[in-house]
């Protein structure tokens, strides 16, 4: 494994882990009202349902590689499409679109449920995942599968050591209140960033088979 891949994977497990999102607005709601400790828990159950949808993410990735350029292009074309949707809509929401996550009697249980029940974590995976790593598909093997999954946990976790630093604390909390959608805005365009690299990648192989 490369430098380039290994770094590139590490960034993709920790951009999947930081970004706001449902998972992200949650465990701010929840250290809001009870602190870090609670916010922590919460995180802790939901990198189970990461590791699951990230693993899963992984495969389809790998599978499409292996099966050929064209079934990575078409996975990355479909990617950058859903990124640049997902960004659009960040770029364009409105104060009070931005869905808050109440207080959890349970953060650890919780944060397991709400891992394996999103239904944009797969989605959003894969296509984080394939923005980054499309400029180095044809490194990509079935043999590399456990550590890439291993390298993107790693990346993911220090991703929640940074929010479970930064949760706990009041001005953070006010500072992302009252800045929430300015931040939810330049998520989007970091979004729509990832998506022209997706497309930039996919684009050319699939004009090229078609010709």
């Amino acid at each position: 494994m490369t430098p380039s891949l290994l770094l590139a994977v590490l960034a993709s497990g920790f951009i999947y882990g930081i970004t706001p999102g449902p998972g992200v607005l949650a465990v701010f709601g929840i250290g809001a009202a009870r602190g870090r400790r609670a916010g922590a828990g919460f995180l802790c159950g939901h990198l189970l349902g990461d590791v699951i949808w990230c693993s899963t993410a992984l495969i389809a990735i790998v599978g499409a590689r292996e099966f050929g350029s064209t079934a990575f292009n078409v996975l990355g074309l479909l990617s950058g499409l859903y990124l640049f949707w997902l960004g659009l809509r960040a770029v364009r929401a409105r104060r009070g679109n931005v869905a808050q996550q109440g207080p959890a009697r349970q953060p650890f249980a919780h944060g397991v449920l709400f891992g394996l029940t999103n239904p944009k974590a797969y989605p959003v995976a894969v296509a984080t995942f394939t923005a980054l790593l499309s400029s180095r598909a044809e490194l990509l093997t079935w043999a590399m599968l456990p550590w890439l999954i291993v390298l993107s946990f790693v990346g993911g976790a220090a991703a929640y050591v940074i929010l479970i630093g930064v949760v706990g604390a009041g001005h953070v909390r006010a500072l992302y209140q009252r800045h929430e959608l300015l931040i939810t805005r330049l998520c989007g365009v970091m979004f729509i960033g990832f998506a022209i690299s997706a497309l930039m990648h996919a684009l050319p192989g699939l004009l090229a088979s078609i010709a």
